[in-house]
């Protein structure tokens, strides 16, 4: 799977990176195996394990926001590569993607290499990811 060619979906993972002050930002799909980055900020891979997903988690609760606020110190990730290596993540929020049909297919998510303490842009990523969902399901 590439990148997908809506620009709506980079424009969205744009608004999200500058709504948040984080320097990455996602659109995630998620196979058995993989997760796609269908549209991104601040990421060179398209893809990476399953296994190594901030967003396989966030998926498994579609709705409700998953905030991980150090990675370093939180036992689902602190061994994770994307943890340990670059992109060296710390801070992780992410909303669930979810189809008419109330299946989980991603998420959108925003990450930083520094720690926060405290997320308060939540609700402006919740409606950003509305429209994500809007935008990939028609």
């Amino acid at each position: 799977m590439k990148r997908d060619k809506r620009p709506e979906l980079q424009n969205i993972v744009s608004r999200a990176s500058s709504v948040a002050r984080t320097e990455m930002s996602m659109v995630t799909i998620l196979d058995e195996d993989t997760q796609w980055f269908i549209a991104r900020v601040g990421l060179e891979p398209d893809h990476t394990p399953r296994a190594h997903s901030f967003c396989h988690h966030a998926v498994l609760t579609p709705g409700e926001p998953m905030i991980v606020s150090d990675a370093r110190h939180d036992p689902r990730f602190f061994e994770n590569p994307l943890v340990l290596s670059a992109p060296h993540i710390r801070f992780y929020a992410g909303v669930p993607l979810v189809d008419s049909a109330g299946y989980a297919l991603g998420a959108l998510c925003v990450a930083d290499t520094v720690p926060r303490a405290q997320f308060l842009q939540l609700m402006e990523l919740v409606e950003l990811a509305r429209l994500a969902e809007r935008t990939i399901c028609r």
